[in-house]
């Protein structure tokens, strides 16, 4: 996993929506975000940018920092 820096909402109960993050000196948009899961990691969040992307960011409660898991190169346009 890589360090990222996100720019991200927190709603009243705590769930937490990533707006923008920076990878390789590359800041992306958040368009879209699915599927979301916990486990001994962090909490995983799966997000599209533009380009139809998609990214896991992995987020830590505890110390409130964030990495990059995997990315998808973008697919092919029909």
């Amino acid at each position: 996993m890589e360090p990222v820096e996100v720019l991200a909402n927190f709603d009243l109960q705590g769930v937490v929506t990533p707006q923008r993050f920076t990878f390789h000196e590359m800041e992306y948009r958040v368009v879209s975000v699915g599927r979301r899961w916990i486990d001994e990691d962090g909490q995983h969040i799966l997000v599209m940018v533009p380009g139809e992307r998609v990214f896991e960011l992995v987020f830590l409660p505890g110390s409130g920092t964030w990495s990059l898991r995997r990315w998808d190169a973008a697919r092919p346009r029909a």
